[in-house]
């Protein structure tokens, strides 16, 4: 493994490329920033609102949300800053929640006044494609994640709702296979965090049905080209820490209080559930890392640490996955601990990885030893 020279990720992310002086993608994009105009940008954020802004009462963009720092900020600069009025769509999954994620959601809409339109997904689904993908893939998740990209575009198609707003574009700002500065989102799908999959092999398989994969079926190009999918982080300069922030003020909670996850060096994202994260700890076992990893190297783009820190919360946090994330998720799919840990040691990449004397895999080329 090799790591960026100016923060802590490694070349093994999916799509992530480094440079002739060892600096990754992610940390080039962030460095872009200072030659952009963004009051340019921001004027063309205004423009393009002020294209699909409605004066009649009618929705006039559709926000896709989870809750989250993020959601908070996202809707409050279309609602409150851009004047728009927004629907948001949500997938919630069916695990357990947290007491935080039960609270962001409801606040969402009460802080900001927006209706939201959630999908439940299909629990008996979930369950069986959660663990084949979680068994032969180590993406225990894909059909939640999948559904989160899927849903609000045949969303906004079936309200008829052109400009549908998203984040961050994942792949340009961490480093990904679709990595392109862009405000359009039109190719959102084609980021490798949900891709799509052969419904012949689910259904023989996983044992679901034709009818259990109609909403992870993405509309038709012709169909998506009817939209106006955009990134707001393509406009004003993204950055997580700030976002939370912003959230912080407008009632959003974070895990203080409730849960300190092993494995993460912050408490603010991905709050919602405990189970879902096993998913994001899967990077380690398959790419040698995880949660940390990502957070402590924008925290060294953002100049929040230094390098030298980052590397040390990366080798207390990164390989250590909460033993709650573990129990949530055998309830709920129905393994027992011993199962669970039998299935992650298949998917541990014995190229990176290696057994100490003690038998637990330990990286074979760790980020503190280069």
């Amino acid at each position: 493994m090799k790591f960026c020279k100016r923060c802590v990720m490694p070349d093994t992310r999916p799509g992530i490329k480094f440079d002739q002086n060892g600096i990754c993608s992610a940390c080039q994009s962030y460095e872009k920033r200072k030659s952009i105009d963004w009051n340019a940008r921001w004027k063309e954020l205004e423009t393009l609102c002020g294209q699909y802004r409605k004066a009649n009462g009618e929705y006039d963009c559709a926000i896709a949300v989870s809750g989250g720092k993020d959601s908070h900020y996202q809707v409050h600069l279309m609602k409150n800053v851009m004047h728009m009025n927004p629907i948001l769509f949500s997938v919630e999954d069916n695990f357990p929640m947290t007491e935080a994620g039960k609270h962001n959601l409801q606040n969402l809409s009460e802080e900001f006044g927006c209706s939201i339109i959630s999908l439940k997904p299909d629990r008996r689904a979930q369950k069986k494609l959660m663990r084949y993908m979680f068994e032969k893939y180590g993406k225990p998740t894909w059909y939640i994640d999948r559904l989160i990209y899927t849903y609000p575009l045949m969303m906004a198609l079936k309200f008829g709702i052109q400009l549908l707003v998203y984040g961050e574009n994942v792949s340009y700002e961490y480093g990904g296979s679709d990595y392109e500065e862009t405000y359009s989102a039109k190719k959102i799908l084609q980021n490798g965090v949900a891709s799509d999959f052969e419904e012949e092999e689910l259904i023989k398989a996983a044992g679901v049905s034709k009818e259990d994969l109609i909403l992870t079926r993405a509309p038709k190009a012709e169909e998506i080209d009817r939209l106006e999918p955009i990134y707001l982080s393509y406009f004003i300069p993204w950055d997580s820490f700030k976002n939370y922030e912003f959230a912080k003020k407008h009632g959003f909670h974070d895990l203080s209080h409730e849960w300190d996850r092993a494995h993460h060096v912050e408490n603010f994202d991905q709050v919602d559930s405990r189970a879902y994260l096993v998913h994001a700890w899967m990077k380690y076992p398959k790419f040698g890392h995880a949660s940390a990893t990502d957070y402590a190297a924008r925290m060294v783009r953002y100049g929040m640490i230094s390098r030298e820190e980052a590397v040390q919360m990366v080798k207390e946090r990164d390989h250590c996955l909460d033993a709650l994330c573990v129990r949530d998720f055998c309830e709920f799919c129905g393994y027992t601990e011993t199962e669970f840990w039998n299935i992650i040691e298949k998917h541990y990449n014995r190229d990176l990885f290696i057994k100490d004397k003690y038998d637990n895999w330990k990286l074979r080329e760790p980020l503190w030893e280069q």
